[in-house]
């Protein structure tokens, strides 16, 4: 008899542990993609540029080549008003884990809708290459450095120029190796830098981590760092930002930046898609300094 209680003592006590097992289990399996996106990213239209309309385009100077954007005015847009900018680099491309997927192309870029809910005209700009004589869009990291630069300011003196982009409230974001150019880019020389009033980085950090390109040092981000001065910048990353809280203080600077983490191991942008925590204090941080 004690022998038999011993047993159901020990089934009871396994049944328990599996019961309260059961939903931890499931709370660490759940991914980013279990909550479904309420807002979508609107299509690729023909045509010119208008209220309400995603379109490709080329900078002048380059329209005999395969290089291009896209652009989009938000629906209130009018010719006349002003309205602030988010121009975006893309992660990069040949990316696939699960159904984290990158593409590397301007056409397939998220954050800066699903930042500005679609209020803000939203640039996504290419890296180019040179490839068999014709330039066109690189689809993984810089390309050609100089001519993205040159790209990206004739791409932004523009869109604020002939669009009524506000240039006091043009934002760099990016994703993966976009959030990396918006230091290794967007701070690469006094030019450039001088065109935005904020930057939005998700995964990753410009001088964080060593990465297999020239000037991918500590040294030479922190030059490139400097030049960021007070401006703000959101930094967000996946399960955690402790590489980023590291190294902020290690370059003896004083960043205005915000570290948020996504509670999700998901290496995607998609995030900005989906209501969640995170997305909120996104969209405060943005609407509190640039609306």
């Amino acid at each position: 008899m004690a022998h038999n209680t011993s047993e159901r003592i020990q089934r009871l006590i396994i049944l328990t542990f599996l019961f309260f097992s059961v939903p931890l289990l499931c709370a660490e399996e759940q991914t980013l993609y279990d909550i479904p996106p309420d807002i979508m990213i609107p299509g690729i239209s023909g045509g010119e540029p208008a209220a309400g309309k995603r379109v490709c385009c080329t900078a002048a100077g380059w329209e005999n080549t395969a290089v291009y954007h896209t652009l989009f005015l938000p629906k209130d847009w009018n010719a006349g008003g002003k309205s602030p900018v988010i121009v975006e680099y893309a992660g990069n491309g040949n990316y696939k884990n699960g159904r984290d997927i990158s593409t590397g192309k301007v056409e397939d870029c998220v954050l800066g809708f699903g930042l500005s809910e679609g209020k803000a005209i939203w640039v996504c700009l290419p890296f180019i290459e040179n490839k068999d004589g014709q330039k066109q869009n690189s689809i993984t990291w810089w390309g050609d450095v100089n001519e993205t630069k040159r790209y990206c300011i004739a791409a932004v003196n523009d869109v604020c120029g002939r669009f009524g982009g506000d240039s006091n409230k043009v934002i760099l974001a990016g994703f993966s190796r976009g959030a990396i150019a918006c230091g290794f880019i967007g701070l690469n020389d006094d030019e450039i830098a001088a065109l935005w009033s904020g930057f939005f980085c998700h995964s990753h950090f410009d001088g964080v981590r060593k990465w297999n390109y020239p000037a991918s040092d500590r040294a030479a981000a922190l030059v490139r760092l400097k030049r960021i001065g007070k401006r703000p910048v959101w930094v967000s990353q996946e399960k955690t930002v402790d590489d980023v809280k590291v190294y902020l203080p290690s370059t003896g600077l004083s960043v205005n930046a915000v570290l948020e983490v996504l509670p999700y191991s998901n290496h995607t942008a998609e995030w900005i898609l989906r209501d969640i925590p995170l997305r909120r204090k996104a969209r405060e941080w943005y609407n509190g300094t640039f609306r």
